[in-house]
């Protein structure tokens, strides 16, 4: 009997462990992992403020404002909403030409607390809006930078950024190598949980340290729908309502005449029915418990502000048995361009597709559709709860040895995540035993930070110029 490749994919021979070994030896012999510290854009390099106009375009017109007023306010901010300009950079860089599936944004607040379904505190990616396969590299690198922007803005010092920054890559290559050595079962099952988290702070970090996550996972567990109803909505007549708290929140019938409102209103409820259909068969069941009693539109993030977002309040037994859930615009990926386009058309079925992926355990209630606007355009969007146990740090917060930990965490995540889709043995192989790319990984995002920097002055001077208009909320 022929042997094939796991799941008989193209009828492939399956390849042995030395062989997927000996593919990731040749790959640092192509591209040596020093090189991983090398950045040079090109002379060509496009405008980052034309790449952020470019993605406004199609964007709430009234709305863009505040996604630059957020971005405009810091460096570490506009890196946040910079994923499109960041994309471009990477694909310019040497890579192993070993791919996963990316996050495609995984920046150090694109990760947090979140609850599985069996009601589990985890550590997880958070984000998959620019979900796609690709190099691995690209997402490592985009956590890299964060850590040494969120660095530089609370002051620390070369050395201090450098150890930063150099553990956190330490961290992802011992956990992929770790993963190499493990059944595909295994590998499948592992995750970061509230335990693994409390017994890492015991070893790593101060009291201060101890205490304040401590305070997070609690906060946490009470992050829920009827914790977001409490605060997003109020009782009017008799009947839950969104509260209108514009432009953040602004619930339909404060945003749209009463023709355009109707219109929606019915566009969103068939939504919620087509939506259901992508859910498993039990999920759906449960989602029919649920009667839709309201829809407002919501900001959300910094590089998604202007894009269409929606949350949707249900209520199950009675008013006080709220579900909201989050109807977000899902674009093509950024990396798209670079990367290519990937398998899914409705871009929707691409984000929860790769969260699905990527994410030990996600949402209940994730799901995906398309659907024609008011405009008449149609938009592809995903849906999952507003929050679920959510939880999230605050970087400005954080000490040298804090962010440190955290970035080991952050690193040792998205290498669990890059082991489920990518070839883990291959990857380990061209990473070693040695620290060669976590040095070099230190270069990178040193010179990347500067970079941003530039890039950051360059909107701010477009705003102070009238170029872009800008707006805090």
């Amino acid at each position: 009997m022929a042997t094939h490749a796991a799941g008989g994919d193209n009828g492939t021979r399956r390849l042995s462990v030395e062989e997927r070994a000996e593919a990731g030896r040749a790959a640092r012999r192509r591209t040596p992992r020093s090189r991983n510290a090398e950045f040079e854009p090109p002379a060509d390099r496009p405008d980052p403020l034309d790449v952020l106009e470019g993605q406004s375009a199609d964007r709430v017109p009234e709305l863009v404002p505040i996604r630059y007023g957020r971005m405009v306010e810091s460096p570490f901010r506009f890196y946040r909403g910079a994923a499109a300009v960041m994309a471009g950079d990477l694909a310019n860089t040497p890579d192993s030409g070993l791919r996963v599936q990316l996050c495609g944004d995984a920046h150090m607040l694109n990760y947090g607390l979140l609850g599985s379904p069996e009601r589990n505190l985890l550590f997880d990616i958070n984000d998959f809006d620019e979900t796609l396969p690709g190099p691995w590299e690209w997402d490592v690198k985009r956590l890299a930078v964060s850590l040494a922007v969120a660095g530089r803005e609370n002051g620390f010092t070369d050395t201090e950024r450098a150890e930063i920054v150099r553990s956190a890559g330490r961290s992802y290559r011992e956990q992929m190598r770790r993963y190499a050595g493990m059944s595909h079962l295994d590998v499948w099952y592992a995750r970061i949980d509230a335990e693994q988290l409390r017994a890492l702070a015991d070893s790593e970090l101060r009291s201060r340290g101890r205490k304040q996550l401590a305070e997070s996972l609690a906060k946490a567990r009470g992050r829920d729908s009827l914790q977001a109803a409490g605060k997003l909505t109020e009782v009017v007549a008799g009947e839950r309502r969104f509260r209108s708290t514009p432009p953040l929140v602004e619930p339909l019938w404060a945003l749209l005449p009463d023709a355009e409102r109707s219109t929606l209103e019915d566009q969103i409820g068939d939504m919620v029915d087509h939506y259901g259909q992508t859910l498993p068969s039990d999920r759906r069941y449960l989602l029919r418990r649920f009667t839709l009693v309201d829809v407002a539109r919501k900001v959300v993030g910094v590089g998604s502000v202007g894009t269409r977002c929606w949350i949707l309040l249900l209520v199950g037994r009675d008013s006080d048995d709220p579900l909201i859930l989050q109807a977000k615009e899902a674009g093509e990926s950024v990396l798209a361009p670079y990367a290519g386009a990937g398998e899914y058309s409705m871009q929707g079925e691409r984000v929860v597709a790769g969260q699905r992926l990527m994410q030990a355990a996600s949402d209940i209630f994730l799901g995906w559709y398309r659907a024609q606007g008011i405009d008449g355009r149609e938009r592809d969007f995903y849906v999952r709860q507003l929050r679920d146990w959510k939880g999230s740090v605050e970087p400005a917060l954080m000490v040298p040895r804090g962010m440190r930990t955290y970035g080991e965490i952050c690193a040792a995540t998205l290498a669990r995540a890059h082991a489920r889709s990518g070839d883990r043995i291959a990857i380990a192989a061209y990473l070693g035993g040695g620290d060669v790319f976590d040095r070099a990984l230190v270069g990178f995002a040193e010179a990347y930070a500067d970079r941003n920097e530039r890039d950051h002055r360059a909107l701010a001077d477009a705003v102070a110029a009238g170029r872009v208009a800008a707006h805090s909320a």
